[in-house]
């Protein structure tokens, strides 16, 4: 290790000036794809304790490309290096890559926790980042499948009908759809990268109730595994748009673990259970080199006056105010930079002073 790596290992959420990638790293954080390298290749084998041999492997065994979400999230243009990315960060993630274990990743709103994922999914070519959105309402079962028994059996009496004879219920699998967890689980030789969005609004029990999946790397949907032994191979609807994927005897199993980040405000505090399985990371809020890489890499032609200013005064008031969501000086940066508003003596600070201060409002 370096010296800029000791420094950088001793000073714990701040960014390093400089330092010397460690050879075990495979994220980088930068969000720069990686091209020709097979990273199932790359990475070395899990632990004894989280290997998994979920299988057959399909034939198609190729990440579904991204839908555009990480463009949305993280910007056209690849601003963001070494020198722009927590040292604590990189660590974490690539341990929980390597480990295959979940990352809890917390900090302020509007830090970055959710890009997170997209920025390991679009630099290590894992396609689209499957994102469970959790609401006090959600429950384990919701994320990892559901079946449509009405639409099935109204499926069977509109056929009846038509042909005015009795006929065989249509397939099973036409009525089942995984959720973003379920597809997350699916045999495959690459890792999915799973997004778990706001774990803290979730009700109680559901930390635990996902400690067996995170163990097991397996469940059984009981629908199909009743009709096995005449049906075992069914072809099922997966969380991807237009893609399907057959499951075996009524259980889905991973091969590669998936790359889990779970996001959380900090609202709540998780079971010690939960907290064990998981590795932890805490995101800052970002400094202002940070902030000028992200408004870079969403706002390419930006005017360079208009764009430092809001960004130091940003910075500032962000500081004085406990943390605000970086989106917001996107908004203000455009609106600058959009020849909608120009800054002058009164219109444009009583608008900064809306759009930041409102979201210090408890």
């Amino acid at each position: 290790m370096s010296v800029n790596d000791q420094d950088a290992a001793v000073t714990p959420g701040r960014r390093a000036a400089r330092f010397e990638a460690p050879d075990w790293w495979i994220y980088r954080g930068t969000g720069r794809p990686i091209h020709d390298i097979d990273l199932a290749r790359l990475l070395p084998p899990p632990p004894p304790w989280r290997s998994y041999r979920g299988g057959p492997l399909p034939e198609h065994d190729v990440p579904p490309p991204d839908d555009g979400e990480a463009e949305r999230r993280l910007g056209t243009a690849f601003t963001l290096s070494g020198h722009d990315i927590d040292f604590d960060e990189l660590n974490m993630v690539n341990a929980a890559i390597l480990l295959r274990r979940p990352l809890l990743v917390t900090g302020n709103p509007g830090t970055g926790k959710s890009s997170l994922a997209y920025r390991i999914a679009r630099e290590l070519g894992l396609g689209r980042v499957l994102r469970w959105a959790i609401t006090s309402h959600t429950t384990l079962s919701s994320g990892l499948y559901g079946y449509d028994a009405i639409g099935r059996v109204q499926a069977a009496a509109t056929s009846q009908a038509r042909l005015g004879e009795e006929t065989e219920e249509p397939p099973i699998g036409d009525f089942v759809r995984l959720g973003p967890l379920g597809t997350a689980f699916l045999s495959a030789r690459l890792p999915r990268v799973l997004l778990i969005d706001e774990l803290d609004k979730s009700e109680a029990d559901l930390p635990n109730d996902l400690l067996s999946i995170f163990e097991d790397g397996e469940f059984t949907i009981d629908e199909l595994a009743r009709v096995r032994n005449r049906h075992p191979e069914v072809t099922v609807h997966t969380h991807d748009p237009q893609r399907t994927a057959v499951v075996h005897d009524g259980r889905v199993a991973c091969h590669a673990f998936p790359i889990i980040v779970m996001t959380s405000n900090g609202e709540r505090e998780f079971p010690p259970a939960f907290l064990r399985r998981c590795l932890q990371l805490r995101i800052e809020n970002p400094d202002h080199a940070q902030l000028a890489a992200i408004v870079s890499s969403h706002l390419v032609d930006e005017n360079g006056d208009y764009r430092d200013a809001l960004i130091r005064e940003f910075a500032e008031r962000s500081k004085a105010q406990g943390g605000l969501p970086t989106d917001r000086l996107l908004d203000a940066v455009y609106l600058a930079t959009s020849g909608a508003y120009q800054p002058d003596r009164d219109a444009w600070p009583r608008l900064v002073e809306a759009l930041w201060q409102r979201l210090t409002v408890r």
